[in-house]
């Protein structure tokens, strides 16, 4: 049986990074296109099972492809989900009228895509494999830099352990250096996926802290951290 197929489509090669590395781990096939009328010619030789697409892009943004999609008989029930602007309604009414199927807003939460992902297709997995690594991080907060240490990471967030406060979906930036050769300091925008801290902790076994996932990260960082991770798993 063939794998599911999901064309991204972002004119941000980090953009479409980022969201190929949240389905490395799933039994799906990937396809990518920086603009809407490299995917309309995909969606014609290829035919995707889902598409991820960016409504603001050069040649012909997304509400058009969507458009054309939706109008065309043959490809019109391929469900497509939009990427739009966080807390711009007119993009999601916009959206709407083009005929997309759900949407989501930047920057891209791995979850949220995830889930979007497992919605309309099967093989997507959830899981990401994560490396132990305790190296000191640099966690800035409303303005306020903290120092903590790593517990673990992965391409996409890591575990900061932490005592001190923080509140969950918090955006805070974080900074640290990897024990790879090369250009090794990563710098991000992160949320805080989950805490880990009082009482009752959601994971006993870990020590108090949070998780974060990135939501924004240079390509040099990205390179980096995708250096480590796969290289402390071979």
């Amino acid at each position: 049986m063939a794998k599911p197929k999901i064309l991204l489509v972002d004119d941000t090669k980090l953009v479409l990074e980022l969201e190929k590395g949240y389905l490395k781990f799933s039994n799906v096939d990937v396809i990518t296109a920086a603009n809407g009328q490299e995917a309309l010619d995909l969606v014609r030789t290829e035919v995707p099972d889902l598409i991820f697409m960016d409504m603001h892009m050069p040649v012909l943004n997304g509400i058009g492809c969507c458009r054309k999609i939706k109008a065309d008989p043959f490809f019109c029930e391929i469900p497509v989900v939009m990427l739009t602007t966080a807390g711009r309604e007119e993009d999601r009414e916009l959206a709407a009228q083009a005929g997309c199927d759900d949407y989501l807003t930047k920057p891209i939460d791995r979850c949220a895509f995830l889930e979007m992902a497992r919605r309309f297709t099967a093989g997507v997995d959830r899981r990401v494999p994560r490396v132990p690594c305790r190296i000191p991080v640099l966690v800035v907060q409303e303005g306020l830099p903290v120092a903590a240490e790593s517990a673990d990471l992965a391409e996409g967030g890591a575990f900061i352990t932490w005592s001190g406060s923080v509140e969950k979906d918090t955006e805070v930036k974080v900074a640290f250096f990897l024990p790879v050769e090369g250009d090794s300091l990563v710098e991000a925008t992160a949320r805080v996926a989950w805490v880990n801290s009082g009482e009752e902790r959601v994971k006993p076994a870990l020590p108090p802290g949070f998780g974060v996932e990135f939501s924004l990260l240079e390509e040099k960082s990205l390179a980096a951290l995708k250096r480590f991770v796969q290289g402390s798993m071979e």
